[in-house]
């Protein structure tokens, strides 16, 4: 048992280092592109047109953004098996896997929330630009 075992978390080590280069590119392209193109959507312009714009770039980076989130997240789906092992040898890959996880989450998150505001502050531009318009045809009027 002992022995199948070992085997056992050999098979994963190996596992690992195959995973592992989609976690590194999946984690380089957080770190070099996704972090700074969310942070360039912080602060919003106050122009509804600005705004679109700003929104349907979002929406293309959205696109890349949620694939590398996709490919991060079936393979650390693929390393789900070594919940169950605690062995010394195994620790440092463990280790490994979390900062993988919780940077991919903490990403994702990033993005989803992003995703909402800029949503919402479209709607609600959208909103007073309406109501603005109605409000001057109701000026002239009168």
């Amino acid at each position: 048992m002992l022995s199948n075992k070992r085997i056992q978390e050999l098979e994963l080590v190996m596992e690992f280092e195959k995973v592992e280069e989609c976690f590194k590119e999946v984690s380089s392209w957080i770190e070099n592109v996704g972090r700074k193109r969310l942070k360039e959507t912080i602060n919003l312009d106050d122009s509804l047109e600005m705004l679109l714009q700003a929104q349907k770039q979002f929406r293309e980076f959205d696109l890349v953004a949620s694939e590398y989130c996709r490919r991060g997240q079936e393979a650390l789906k693929k390393m789900d098996r070594w919940e169950d092992f605690c062995s010394v040898d195994v620790q440092s890959y463990r280790v490994k896997l979390q900062s993988y996880r919780d940077q991919l989450e903490e990403f994702c998150n990033q993005l989803d929330e992003n995703r909402h505001r800029i949503c919402e502050t479209v709607r609600l531009y959208e909103f007073f630009d309406k109501v603005r318009h109605q409000l001057q045809g109701e000026g002239r009027k009168k």
